[in-house]
């Protein structure tokens, strides 16, 4: 018995990395699933429709059920096709992930349009497309999954201007999902996920590490924190019934660590009873908002690659742990600071 026995999935950007990942786990766990991947190069050119064909015969060989689809996500009409090949193939759609992405990274300053378009339309225009034809059906049939991709880039990554606002918007596309479909027994979340992919393998860090081992980064990832594989369970959880009161939260997944991101929040409030002058505010503004306003500096902590920010850096702290059980750990920031205070 599987976790998704008489399930029908729809997984975007299936053809590799976390999304074969996930096509494969949800398929193992008793899914009937359409692997979608046009076969796009990273930066969305060319194509090669054979990928998807290929993970769904492997699933299919390992006693799983699937079928391929290479149709676009940024074509709504396409988009539509693959939600309806589900329906035809597997008699309903009960769980749409939509992780299919490309990059065209440049400074904001050096962006054409055509470069921002076109990420946002795999990216944004992407998952508004299949949830669009998915949710028609699932509001029908009264129950449905919806998994979205988003990125820790939506903070403000240099360079990706396309890709971060692509991201930051899927957060709020899939908050308003949550509110607007909750009624129909439908859920929507999303997911930030690391893992060593191609995208990976396009940055400078990337080509450093093959000058140093002689293969892309995504070519030695197997077992490692930056394995695809470690994303693919928190996706399948939550396409399970157990998962039915998780609806419009943002979890990030790195290795064997899973994170809940706190929704936006109001920090502070500041008030004028009869309104504020330019003189005011600029004085009460100041001695109030600024400590808010200046980012954690980023720092580096042994054993890590990347520098970490503030609250990484907190995690990274072994007393800060509560254990759970045998190999299993919590870390909560309200605890974290209460016990600071």
């Amino acid at each position: 018995m599987g976790n998704l026995d008489g399930k029908s999935a729809l997984v975007t950007g299936a053809g590799r990395g976390i999304g074969k990942e996930i096509a494969r786990l949800m398929a193992s766990e008793g899914a009937s699933v359409v692997v979608n991947d046009l076969g796009t190069g990273l930066d969305g050119q060319g194509e090669d429709r054979s990928l998807a064909q290929q993970v769904a015969e492997e699933i299919n060989g390992s006693g799983g059920t699937a079928v391929g689809n290479a149709d676009s996500v940024a074509d709504f009409e396409a988009a539509g096709r693959m939600v309806q090949t589900a329906v035809e193939q597997f008699g309903k759609i009960d769980i749409v992930v939509n992780v299919a992405g490309i990059l065209r990274d440049r400074m904001i300053f050096n962006m054409t349009e055509e470069e921002f378009d076109a990420v946002a339309a795999v990216h944004l225009d992407g998952t508004f497309n299949t949830v669009r034809h998915a949710s028609a059906l699932m509001r029908e049939q009264k129950s449905g999954r919806i998994i979205n991709f988003s990125s820790t880039s939506a903070w403000g990554s240099p360079g990706q201007a396309n890709y971060a606002a692509a991201k930051y918007g899927i957060l709020g596309f899939t908050a308003t999902l949550a509110n607007s479909l909750d009624r129909y027994n439908v859920t929507a979340n999303a997911i930030l996920p690391y893992a060593t992919t191609r995208m990976i393998d396009s940055t400078p860090r990337g080509q450093e590490f093959r000058e140093q081992h002689g293969m892309l980064p995504s070519e030695a990832a197997a077992g490692t924190e930056g394995d695809p594989a470690n994303v693919a369970p928190m996706v399948a959880y939550l396409a399970t019934d157990a998962a039915q009161r998780v609806n419009g939260h943002f979890f990030g997944v790195r290795g064997h660590t899973i994170s809940l991101y706190s929704h936006w929040e109001i920090a502070k409030v500041i008030r004028a009873e009869t309104g504020w002058d330019l003189k005011t505010l600029s004085e009460v503004f100041k001695e109030t908002m600024d400590d808010q306003l200046v980012p954690p500096d980023a720092v580096h902590v042994e054993g890590q690659e990347r520098p970490l920010r503030e609250t990484a850096l907190q995690q990274s702290d072994p007393a800060t742990w509560k254990t759970l059980a045998q190999g299993i750990e919590l870390w909560e920031r309200d605890a974290y600071f209460g016990a600071k205070r």
